[in-house]
């Protein structure tokens, strides 16, 4: 089971700046055809080391570094991460009273662990694209309803 460890401090001002910096660097490699990059890591004798990572992971780090440069906090799951109901409300934005009742209206798959219940990360996140899709369409009746009522959208 993966545990999650977040951190929730926020960047400090440095850090902001270094990392506005660095993503912008790296963001230029991201157009590459190549399916790796080569980085280099200077150790603190000033010795380089040369690092293969997959253009993937480089895309995901020129993400980070683009919210840490906004001076947003950053936590990375994984998306076979296993969640406690209150991980998991905090992700849907609701209460964990609320989530857990989805769960018994089987509306998203859980699994028990002795008393505790726990949710895959991959079944919160389809059950949020689900009901976002959703939302989507509700909206979409509701705009054709008002300008076929003219009112006011048209």
């Amino acid at each position: 089971m993966t545990t999650l460890s977040p951190t929730h401090s926020l960047p400090t001002t440095e850090e902001v700046s270094i990392a506005r910096e660095s993503g912008r660097a790296l963001s230029a490699y991201l157009q590459t055809r190549a399916e790796t990059q080569q980085i280099e890591i200077v150790d603190d004798k000033g010795t380089a080391h040369p690092v293969r990572i997959p253009v993937s992971a480089l895309r995901l780090l020129v993400n980070v570094l683009t919210e840490i440069g906004e001076g947003n906090a950053v936590s990375i799951i994984p998306i076979y991460a296993e969640l406690t109901t209150q991980d998991a409300a905090d992700i849907l934005n609701v209460s964990r009273p609320f989530f857990v009742q989805l769960l018994e209206r089987g509306e998203i798959q859980f699994h028990k662990i002795g008393t505790h219940r726990r949710v895959r990360y991959r079944d919160v996140i389809e059950y949020k694209e689900r009901i976002d899709a959703e939302r989507g369409k509700a909206l979409d009746a509701l705009t054709e309803q008002a300008q076929a009522l003219k009112m006011g959208y048209e």
